[in-house]
């Protein structure tokens, strides 16, 4: 039986060529880069793309610039400054930071933000109409269906997406669309009846 193979590591591979500038250089004439600067010097550091985009967002159209790197929510947030997504996992668990994206809701902390580039964004912020508040917004104040109220804004969007496709959803419709969304303070029964109490309301015209 012959020896188990080992692993090696990125150390290992630069320390097998003698480590430091030297292996460094070498490894990126392997890679096909060179890390040294063009004298020699310092190495060169690799812009970050960049792109323009352009979508609706909340029914006015935007462009800006945007890095590669920036997700939906981070723009939203931090240089747009809608707030109403919430900034909690951040890895797409709890549907805190949901918003609608031609009508879809999505998680905006896994949606890079040029991926939303000629699309129709809606944030919570956008689910009032002419001051008036969406039949879901209200019934969650009707219905107290909210506690610390950080997850409301996702449970909202979720909620509204899904009346805008299904006009009579069952209780269990309703809870295997809102499986996405966690309220830790678990108000969910109150969640649920807000959302049947605002499918009536919106039935009824």
């Amino acid at each position: 039986m012959g020896k188990p193979t080992k692993k090696i590591g990125r150390r290992d591979f630069l320390k097998g060529m003698g480590g430091g500038v030297a292996g460094a250089s070498l490894a990126g004439r392997l890679l096909g880069k060179n890390p040294l600067g063009a004298d020699g010097g310092a190495p060169d550091l690799e812009v970050e793309s960049r792109k323009l985009v352009s979508f609706t967002l909340n029914g006015k159209k935007i462009g800006l610039e945007v890095e590669a790197r920036d997700s939906l929510l981070s723009v939203l947030r931090d240089r747009l400054r809608l707030t109403g997504a919430k900034r909690v996992c951040n890895r797409g668990e709890c549907g805190g930071c949901t918003v609608l994206l031609d009508g879809r809701p999505v998680y905006a902390c896994m949606l890079l933000a040029f991926q939303a580039d000629g699309h129709d964004v809606v944030t919570v912020e956008g689910l009032a109409k002419e001051g008036k508040l969406h039949p879901v917004q209200q019934a969650f104040i009707d219905k107290d269906a909210y506690q610390c109220g950080y997850c409301t804004p996702g449970f909202l969007m979720t909620s509204a997406a899904l009346l805008a496709e299904t006009k009579s959803p069952t209780p269990d419709a309703v809870k295997n669309a809102l499986a996405g969304n966690l309220c830790r303070c678990g108000n969910y029964r109150k969640i649920y009846a807000a959302v049947e109490a605002a499918a009536e309301t919106m039935r009824r015209g």
